[in-house]
């Protein structure tokens, strides 16, 4: 279970992250498996807000849960044990085949590195280290063997990078998560206003297809046919500077999921109470 001292738990918590959620979707989906059970159980085309606040919600709890961590997990696996079928190759597939079960958890892991990299500070290689080992006990604890997963970090980034090479595929979810990202007149997220929306969703949807596609690994990229110009290059990169800039300037509160915030403000009270300790809180 993690907790305070934890690399996950100063890691995942920033807003920033969720910049390249649609990338990692695109990358989770993309495994034949993942693909098939999007395709024919998700609700992901028709509500992808609100699929994806599920996803965060449910990414938090493992992280910050505490206590709750191993129900969120065994909740999982039940909510995945009935998803099975045929997939577009004629071939029988589960969800909780280890393989893909694994992907999409490894997909989390090299996310919040390459969102590190990308918007935020980036995780020295002892703290990916760390992190990924962190990452190997949360996968035994949704029900993942250590034979499943690399020993090491060099390990995951050779698995990782073969994944991209060998596996993935352009399939019908795929499709289907990139008509949604670039859907400019999608419904608007929980919590906002419709009017606001109406404002703020076409510049929402142009800029997570831009740091979507610009993100995604180049030959995965060129495997999907799509197209990625100086100018997309030139928004990125801009994209990148102000999110850098501007995000450490925010209050907590809005910086931080509140799960998140709210748990390692408990960690922080916590350790003050402790003679000798100091907060935790980075």
């Amino acid at each position: 279970m993690l907790g305070p001292e934890s690399e996950t738990w100063h890691h995942v918590l920033d807003w920033r992250l969720l910049l390249e959620s649609g990338r990692a979707l695109l990358l989770q989906v993309a495994h034949p498996t993942v693909g098939a059970g999007v395709v024919q159980y998700s609700d992901f085309r028709k509500r992808p807000w609100q699929r994806l606040q599920r996803t965060v919600d449910s990414l938090m709890l493992i992280s910050y849960g505490g206590e709750r961590t191993a129900a969120e997990s065994a909740r999982l696996r039940e909510l995945h044990k009935d998803m099975k079928g045929i997939d577009h190759h004629g071939h029988r597939y589960h969800a909780l085949n280890p393989e893909a079960y694994w992907w999409v958890h490894a997909t989390l892991f090299e996310g919040a590195v390459h969102a590190h990299a990308n918007f935020a500070t980036p995780l020295s290689r002892e703290q990916q280290e760390r992190m990924y080992q962190e990452w190997r006990e949360v996968g035994e604890l949704l029900g993942l063997k250590p034979h499943h997963m690399p020993d090491d970090l060099a390990g995951f980034f050779g698995y990782f990078n073969g994944m991209v090479a060998d596996r993935l595929e352009d399939n019908e979810a795929v499709r289907q998560v990139l008509a949604a990202l670039a859907d400019r007149r999608s419904q608007a997220p929980p919590g906002w206003p419709e009017i606001a929306w109406r404002v703020f969703g076409p510049v929402s949807a142009d800029l997570v297809t831009a740091v979507t596609i610009g993100t995604l690994p180049e030959p995965f990229r060129n495997r999907l046919g799509l197209q990625w110009t100086t100018v997309d290059r030139v928004k990125l990169a801009a994209a990148r500077r102000a999110v850098k800039i501007g995000m450490p300037l925010l209050p907590d509160k809005v910086r931080y999921h509140p799960m998140a915030l709210a748990a390692k403000r408990a960690a922080a009270v916590k350790s003050q109470d402790v003679p000798g300790r100091s907060p935790s809180v980075r």
